[in-house]
């Protein structure tokens, strides 16, 4: 609990939730149509949305990352990882494109990406500068991509990480553990919603600045 009180003790503080679509997390999205496993995503869901109302609670800043790809953005060296060089996944506007169990709030902010991180060619790092976040509370899908690849570009910018090993879910538990473990060792740490959770609850301070999409 001590690392978890230096992240988060008088740091403003953001929860980042990563790519909870139905392209990912659907069993009838876009991951699971190649016959990928995507129960876990729907298995991490209730612990995101106990932390999500802790931090809207709270008054902490809710970060949706939503992934949208088209034409203009998917290059050559993108689509590459598919063998007929078609993305299937999360078409801007499409239902696959939507988020899936989890609904942003009326003053969550919503930051479209293109690519894993959610800070290449985003938004994100103006907003995250505006509301002075310090730390950043890591959430989604899948653990070992885009939640893993933001969090070490946050780590690169001088954010602190704080993973939750519950509320995010990869493709197979070997993946998650092995980004869980990355994480703690070498990008910040790794901890549960009830962590977090208590400790909010019980080091409550005044609401933080928070803006609409």
């Amino acid at each position: 609990m001590e690392k978890l009180k230096q992240r988060l003790n008088r740091k403003n503080t953001a929860v980042i939730v990563v790519d909870v679509q139905n392209d990912y997390c659907h069993p009838d999205g876009a991951i699971a149509k190649t016959g990928i496993d995507v129960s876990a995503a729907g298995k991490m869901i209730p612990d995101l949305q106990a932390l999500l109302e802790s931090a809207r609670k709270h008054g902490i800043p809710v970060i949706f990352l939503q992934t949208n790809h088209e034409k203009a953005t998917d290059s050559e060296v993108w689509v590459s990882r598919f063998e007929d060089g078609v993305n299937p996944i999360c078409h801007t506007g499409s239902w696959g494109a939507e988020f899936f169990n989890v609904s942003p709030a009326e003053n969550d902010i919503i930051v479209k990406k293109h690519r894993y991180s959610g800070f290449i060619h985003t938004r994100l790092e103006s907003v995250l500068q505006t509301l002075k976040i310090e730390t950043l509370v890591m959430t989604g899908v899948s653990t070992n991509l885009c939640v893993e690849s933001t969090a070490r570009d946050g780590f690169m910018r001088d954010y602190h990480i704080i993973l939750m090993k519950d509320a995010c879910a990869a493709f197979s538990q070997e993946e998650h553990d092995m980004t869980v473990k990355t994480v703690d060792t070498y990008f910040g740490m790794a901890a549960t919603t009830k962590d977090v959770i208590n400790y909010w609850q019980h080091h409550a301070t005044a609401p933080q600045l928070q803006m609409q999409n």
